[in-house]
């Protein structure tokens, strides 16, 4: 593969705008995780289940990847640089200990670790690429990026070696979110955030509330919630990405992913059926009271969603699995006797239709690890690649790593895991999005970054009532053309 240098005009749009959505303060290599600090007593009992898993995970004898079908590393002096995200605990030591373990077994091969901060991490990575300076090994959280990437000429395939060698039983919407254009692009690690609804039980029950299936069911409990005097959803759209959550999915349950996938490549537009139905959805919610008041001046990241669930004001919250170890630190008690999960209702019509209803939103892989190995005539660097294929799919994948993914509420993205879970509600998430056909990662991350900063200005504009679904699907279309164009 002949290497291209990144062009002026990527830097300028991956780099000149950063990804701020999705909880962007994340410390365990997912953006979506809680703020640091609201995982308070998983801490300790991490780091003891990870200690005593650190020293079996490699057997009796030998390395743990012995017997295993894998490329035969190096016996040579070799350095690998990787970078990630992991600034803090749990995530940095999780990610220490995977690095330490491979070093163990080949002392030859010394791996460079870098903690990059997150809120800068997309910007220092573009402009590494642009210098030549690129990380040979590098986390990202797939979509539009790992595609741009790769497109440039920094990540290798690694599809043949995919198909050739041992690695962990991915769900089927974890390599689909590792891959582009056919292609396996990356390897997935540290677990799964599925966007799911939260409900009040109690309040569903003094209500006289069932569990909608159908979006018409969930309309019509929306109606009695609020008659009741209660707000139906707890949003908080201050920061823009959580208002997105109603939008995609009320897209992907009208259309799949068929008319986003055209949006994206602008052979569609975002002007399409399935944009203005689901847009027209939102503004006729707001309208009827569905939504707080104020709610663009609410702040995710301030809790004030989920305090709109505590003090009962609201009986339901759309958002990422993440909040179930939010909400279970701050009241555990309070959780288990209230808390509910269900995933998000299916459009009858459209379904009636043949649109399938079993792409749902979020992300099943977390962070992907794509590699950046090259000679200098750009040619693969097989010696470096086989090790970084190695890592990633042995040692950021092992018993270990995944134990401190369960003990900190995360759900790693392999086949098995969804049996290992005793959390009700997160059983509910693991069944949702083990078996869903596709996973559309959150548009905040999938489009690209000069797109995102249009796509969320465009939901403070739609559930502010400011613009129609028409006007906001110009601007996003007009933001499209334009990134591709560059």
């Amino acid at each position: 593969m002949k290497r291209k240098l990144l062009s002026i005009v990527l830097a300028a749009a991956l780099a000149g705008t950063m990804l701020a959505g999705c909880g962007s303060g994340s410390s365990s290599g997912s953006q979506n995780a809680p703020a640091a600090g609201k995982e308070t007593g998983t801490e300790s009992k991490a780091e003891t289940t990870a200690e005593a898993a650190d020293s079996s995970s490699a057997g009796a004898s030998g390395k743990q990847t012995d017997g295993k079908n894998l490329p035969e590393l190096t016996t040579e002096p070799l350095t690998i640089t990787l970078w990630d995200i992991s600034t803090e605990d749990p995530g940095k030591t999780t990610m220490e200990g995977a690095v330490q373990r491979f070093m163990d077994d080949y002392p030859n091969i010394t791996i460079n670790l870098v903690h990059q901060q997150n809120d800068n991490y997309k910007q220092q990575l573009v402009v590494a690429m642009s210098s030549k300076q690129a990380p040979d090994m590098y986390i990202h959280w797939g979509g539009g990026p790992m595609a741009e990437y790769y497109k440039s000429g920094f990540v290798n395939d690694i599809t043949d070696m995919f198909n050739t060698y041992d690695h962990p039983d991915f769900i089927d919407a974890a390599v689909a979110q590792a891959s582009y254009d056919g292609k396996i692009l990356s390897i997935p690690f540290g677990g799964l955030s599925g966007c799911d609804i939260f409900y009040n039980k109690t309040i569903f029950a003094e209500v006289g509330i069932e569990v909608p299936e159908t979006i018409d069911e969930l309309e019509a409990a929306c109606d009695k919630l609020v008659a009741a005097g209660y707000v139906p959803f707890a949003l908080a759209n201050g920061s823009k990405w959580t208002g997105s959550m109603y939008y995609m999915y009320l897209v992907a349950r009208h259309s799949g992913n068929a008319e986003f996938d055209a949006a994206y490549t602008q052979e569609g537009s975002f002007t399409s059926d399935a944009f203005i139905w689901a847009g027209e959805k939102i503004q006729d919610w707001v309208k009827k009271g569905y939504f707080p008041d104020g709610v663009n001046s609410l702040s995710t990241d301030d809790g004030q969603d989920k305090a709109l669930l505590y003090d009962n004001t609201a009986a339901m919250m759309l958002h990422g699995s993440w909040q179930v170890s939010g909400i279970r630190a701050d009241n555990q008690e309070w959780y288990d006797e209230n808390i509910g999960v269900f995933r998000f209702p299916e459009d009858s019509e459209a379904a009636a239709k043949g649109v399938p209803q079993d792409v749902e939103i979020g992300t099943a892989i977390g962070n992907g690890f794509s590699f950046n190995c090259w000679n200098a005539d750009g040619s693969v660097d097989q010696t470096k690649l086989d090790a970084c294929y190695v890592l990633a799919t042995q040692y950021y994948n092992d018993d270990a790593y995944n134990q401190r993914q369960l003990d900190s509420g995360t759900i790693p993205s392999i086949k098995g895991f969804e049996e290992t879970i005793d959390d009700p509600n997160m059983k509910v998430v693991a069944d949702v999005f083990f078996t869903a056909s596709n996973v559309q990662l959150w548009y905040d991350q999938y489009l690209p970054a000069s797109v995102t900063e249009v796509h969320k200005d465009c939901m403070t504009e739609l559930f502010g009532l400011q613009k129609t679904p028409e006007q906001i699907g110009q601007e996003q279309d007009a933001a499209m053309k334009a990134a591709i164009a560059e």
